[in-house]
């Protein structure tokens, strides 16, 4: 089982960018699709965006579709979230979490996850 730790959170001004990271422990990362979802106050849980075991195929919202990329480098355990052009409507906890299996549009919902990071905040300021 993997545990994973979310980092690289902060605040940035609209059209700024940042990148999260997920750490995992654990030998066996390459096992798991790889999400990122985001939470704003008063709101749901949301899929932001997944990668699978290899880095093969990736899946995104539209809402940040040419804005996020999210990738993966299996010798390091670790996920990660390029967001560039930020926008005040990305401010919001970001979550890691890991899947034993889902494809496509399964992996948009938080029901295929089945580890979770405590999450980092991002803030976008106007």
């Amino acid at each position: 089982q993997v545990q994973v730790v979310e980092s690289g959170g902060g605040l940035v001004q609209a059209g700024g960018s940042l990148r999260l990271s997920c750490a995992a422990s654990g030998r066996t990362f390459s096992s798991y699709v790889m999400g990122w979802f985001r939470q704003a106050p008063g709101k749901e849980r949301d899929f932001v965006a997944a990668i699978t075991y290899s880095g093969t195929s990736t899946y995104y919202t539209d809402s940040v579709k040419g804005r996020f990329t999210i990738s993966r480098d299996n010798a390091k355990n670790t996920a990660y979230l390029q967001m560039n052009s930020l926008k005040p409507e990305d401010t919001a906890v970001y979550y890691c979490a890991a899947a034993y299996y889902c494809s496509g549009s399964g992996c948009f919902e938080t029901s295929r996850y089945d580890m979770w990071g405590q999450g980092t905040q991002v803030t976008v300021s106007a």
